[in-house]
């Protein structure tokens, strides 16, 4: 992995190339570039992208909204960099050898509001019943969603009350989608025994031993 200092050649070439006047370590900025009378570029270096680099970005917003964010190595998780950049309003830049390239340039930016998700979260809020999970907890824990809350008051009639109706199973447990979530069958907590009935499957069995009832 090259030094920061390494990086600094193939920023210059680069902003020289488009007539840049181009000087390092100005006023703790690592690159200033100037072009006649226009705002003047800063570019900040690390060998590595990290929050300590975002961090010097945001604070040279201060100085210029020309600022560019430059690294000695692609980052792993480079859709997620350029997001993060967009919406801060930093340029990005990646040198590979004596070779720097603009990824991104700053610009102002808005992200366009996505409706979709934001109806799948507030619709997935209003569902779920009570509050089963904990904020922060890890992805690797199964979550008490709605849909898995509605499994399991399928799972918790058929349990106590053997096979029955879909249509018996939507009016005594208040799950609107029984026909769908017993059809599906996501956990393999059901089976079919015949046309329009249910039971619980082995698997279900365990799913009510592993989660809660009361969640549900």
């Amino acid at each position: 992995m090259p030094l920061e200092s390494d990086l600094y050649a193939p920023v210059k070439a680069l902003l020289e190339g488009q007539g840049y006047v181009v000087k390092g370590e100005v006023r703790g900025c690592d690159v200033v570039a100037v072009r006649g009378a226009e705002p003047p570029v800063v570019v900040e270096l690390k060998r590595a992208f990290g929050l300590g680099l975002v961090l010097q970005g945001v604070d040279r917003l201060a100085l210029t909204d020309l600022v560019y964010l430059a690294v000695g190595q692609w980052p792993k998780q480079m859709k997620n960099v350029r997001k993060l950049c967009r919406r801060l309003g930093l340029g990005f830049i990646v040198v590979s050898g004596k070779k720097a390239d603009v990824v991104l340039d700053p610009a102002p930016y808005r992200p366009r509001p996505n409706k979709r998700k934001a109806g799948r979260m507030l619709g997935e809020h209003a569902r779920r019943v009570g509050d089963p999970n904990l904020g922060g907890q890890a992805m690797r824990a199964p979550l008490m969603t709605a849909y898995r809350q509605e499994a399991l008051r399928c799972a918790v009639l058929l349990d106590g009350g053997g096979p029955m109706k879909l249509a018996d199973m939507r009016k005594a447990a208040d799950v609107p989608n029984a026909a769908k979530i017993l059809q599906q069958d996501v956990y393999g907590w059901f089976e079919r025994v015949e046309r329009g009935v249910y039971a619980l499957t082995p698997a279900g069995k365990a799913g009510l031993q592993r989660f809660d009832r009361k969640s549900a």
